[in-house]
C-alpha cells in the first residue's frame, strides 16, 4: 500500500483547519491526551479498527510536529528502524526492551 499522506500534507491540513501552532508543546500535550485515549481503548478491548484509529490520531500529531520542523516522519521512522536493527537489546520480558549498544 502506498502512503497518501505525508508530514507536509498533514501539517498543511492542520494549519488550514486549526491555525498556526504557537507552541509545539501544544501538539505534544494533545498527543498525550490521545495516548491516554488509546490506552483506554486497549484496556477496554475495543476493536482493532478503533485501536488503529486512536493510534492514527497520535501519528497525525507527530506528523504535524515533525512537519513543522521541515522533516518527514516516515523517513525518520525508516532511519530509526535501520539503526534499531543494528543495536543490541536488553529484553524486559514483556515484549519491550531497551538498547544497550
Amino acid at each position: 500500500m502506498v502512503t497518501i499522506e505525508s508530514s507536509a500534507s498533514i501539517t498543511a491540513w492542520g494549519e488550514r483547519t486549526f491555525g498556526q501552532v504557537a507552541d509545539l508543546n501544544a501538539l505534544i500535550e494533545r498527543a498525550r491526551e490521545e495516548l491516554a485515549a488509546l490506552q483506554m481503548a486497549v484496556e477496554s478491548g475495543d476493536s482493532a479498527r478503533d485501536v488503529a484509529a486512536d493510534a492514527a490520531e497520535i501519528a497525525i500529531l507527530l506528523h504535524r510536529l515533525v512537519g513543522l520542523h521541515g522533516a518527514e516522519l516516515s523517513f525518520a521512522v525508516d532511519e530509526k528502524m535501520a539503526r534499531n536493527r543494528t543495536r543490541i537489546w536488553s529484553l524486559a520480558g514483556d515484549g519491550t526492551g531497551r538498547h544497550v549498544a
